[in-house]
């Protein structure tokens, strides 16, 4: 499978052996007229175009790279089935497509879903035959509609300001699973680092055996095995306590196995919670170095050309002394999640709400449940140590945002998810919320410092939109700040915040007084700098979008990784 682009399984916290990779080339349309439904394409015999799938047509490595506006798209592969596939469950896997996917096999329609950023499946056995099989996919997307989130994709013909060039259908890995008729359909694990448990809850299809074993390093740590029928708990005794931490992420192995079904994951032995001010991890108080993290790429724009390039970009963020990144205004892969679980590397699940017009009541319908399946889909990750639905949700010609609306995602999100703490909307404008961070692009490091030392001296938290929200003495972190402007060449249309250092000394001085000012004050948890490498026009990036560094990294490392005031 070398030769497919993305040959790596998608998903290594729920990995079956029986898998087959459908990337690579594929027939391809556009569909201008978002007509093609009407038109019968799914019977189409002759296609004009060919694309590399899981990249974009906006992307280069899709051999498209039409950056125009694109309503709709359709996809076509030939597949072959054998019989003894055609015993069990035939499963299709999608890893995201923006942002309608209806799905037709042997041009019968097989499945719809709705939502641009999350994973999804269909049961297709019933639609197969033994022998070729033709899939056919087509996707539907508007980033000028009010009620579809866009996150940073523009909305504009051209990129500008912080939106860049957009992604249109299928932009991760799309792959079948064979399984038993009786399999394992969904878990949540729950580790319990103080009693060194881990507890296991499933769904399952059918009734059988269940069991749960977990390895460290190869080695049998502990296992359950129950009846099962529809559901089943159990708890794992760990025989070894071994705790995922920041830099260390310590890894168990778990093996769960229902009848012929089995399935490998992994799970990190941790907890996350606030007390007063602080952040905890496994007890102690952990100041979150976070940096800005996109998730764009030259040449694939939402999606990274290789498995190597996660794994680098997570490496260069460790190499300037950040212990973790808010993945901002993206659902970003399962693949990158695991790596930051493996590195030991926190990060912060959001959402791409911009592009939604939050001012809206029927905003709920359109954003709802794909943050849902955001949040089933990377429960399990231990990296992730908090959720943010939303992000900067100012008014929107002259009408105020629908508070109802972040009050009812804040509080569905702690329905799904009590173990960790939740954002309603970083930055503004806060309704409810566990932590109530702020955004601050001053410049001026002594200003800076000036506004959150209040913060020590009076319990006031310095914030911009004080006439909008009110600060109620939740923990709290300047989760946006910095974006300093450092350009490559002559480029008219660059973008930062501020006025552009004149020289070196002057950037580093002016990213350790703002740094500093944070990483001194006992009231902060956290930080958040702006951002870990420049997007097209945006250049404001430690690295430039290349991934290449600006200074030395050991210049910002040795300014970031010093002792925060709130740490242990």
């Amino acid at each position: 499978m070398s030769n497919i682009p993305r040959c790596e399984h998608p998903n290594p916290q729920f990995e079956r052996a029986d898998w087959l990779n459908l990337n690579g080339e594929w027939d391809f349309e556009f569909d201008f007229g978002n007509s093609g439904r009407e038109a019968g394409f799914e019977k189409k015999e002759e296609w004009s175009k060919k694309i590399i799938v899981p990249f974009c047509p906006e992307s280069k490595l899709s051999g498209i790279e039409h950056k125009d506006f694109i309503p709709a798209v359709w996809y076509r592969k030939k597949i072959n089935i054998t019989a003894e596939q055609l015993k069990g469950r035939v499963l299709i896997h999608f890893g995201a497509v923006d942002h309608e996917a209806y799905l037709f096999v042997n041009a019968k329609k097989a499945g719809y879903h709705k939502g641009g950023y999350t994973s999804f499946q269909f049961d297709i056995t019933d639609y197969l035959t033994e022998g070729e099989n033709t899939v056919v996919v087509n996707a539907v997307d508007d980033v000028r509609n009010p009620l579809v989130p866009r996150g940073k994709q523009s909305e504009e013909l051209k990129s500008h300001a912080c939106d860049y060039t957009r992604t249109t259908g299928i932009w991760q890995t799309v792959w079948l699973e064979f399984v038993p008729e009786k399999h394992i359909k969904s878990f949540k694990l729950y580790p319990d680092y103080v009693n060194g448990t881990l507890s296991v809850s499933a769904v399952v299809e059918g009734c059988g055996s269940f069991k749960a074993e977990a390895f460290y390093e190869g080695r049998a740590v502990g296992s359950f095995e129950k009846k099962a029928c529809g559901t089943v708990n159990g708890e794992i005794v760990l025989s070894e306590k071994h705790l995922w931490e920041v830099g260390c992420g310590r890894l168990y192995d778990l093996k769960l196995t229902f009848g012929e079904d089995e399935v490998k994951s992994y799970f990190g032995l941790r907890g996350v919670k606030l007390d007063g001010f602080k952040f905890l991890i496994n007890g102690k108080s952990v100041f979150q170095r976070l940096v800005l993290d996109q998730g764009f790429y030259p040449d694939g724009i939402y999606t990274a050309p290789t498995e190597a390039d996660l794994v680098k970009d997570i490496e260069l963020s460790l190499a300037v002394g950040f212990n973790g990144a808010r993945l901002h205004q993206k659902v970003f892969e399962p693949r990158f999640l695991y790596h930051c679980d493996k590195m030991g590397y926190i990060v912060w699940g959001e959402f791409p709400n911009w592009g939604l017009d939050h001012s809206r009541t029927d905003a709920l319908s359109a954003f709802l449940p794909e943050w849902c399946e955001a949040v089933a889909r990377d429960f399990n990750h231990p990296a992730i140590v908090g959720w943010c639905p939303f992000n900067e949700t100012w008014d929107i010609n002259g009408r105020k945002q629908e508070d109802e609306l972040l009050r009812m995602v804040y509080r569905v999100t702690k329905q799904l998810d009590e173990t960790r703490p939740c954002i309603d909307t970083s930055g503004n404008f806060h309704v409810e919320t566990d932590i109530f961070d702020v955004h601050d692009y001053e410049q001026d490091y002594t200003v800076f410092k000036a506004h959150y030392d209040k913060l020590t001296e009076t319990g006031e938290l310095f914030d911009n939109h004080r006439n909008k929200q009110h600060y109620n003495g939740e923990a709290t972190f300047v989760s946006e700040y910095g974006g300093i402007q450092w350009s490559a060449g002559d480029r008219g249309d660059a973008w930062g915040y501020g006025n552009a250092p004149k020289t070196e000394e002057e950037f580093i001085e002016r990213y350790k007084g703002l740094t500093d000012a944070l990483l001194d004050n006992d009231k902060m948890f956290g930080l958040c700098y702006t951002q870990l490498y420049d997007i097209e026009q945006e250049q404001n990036g430690l690295y430039y979008y290349d991934r290449t560094p600006k200074f030395d990294p050991e210049i910002f490392k040795k300014i970031n990784s010093r002792k925060a005031a709130i740490e242990d």
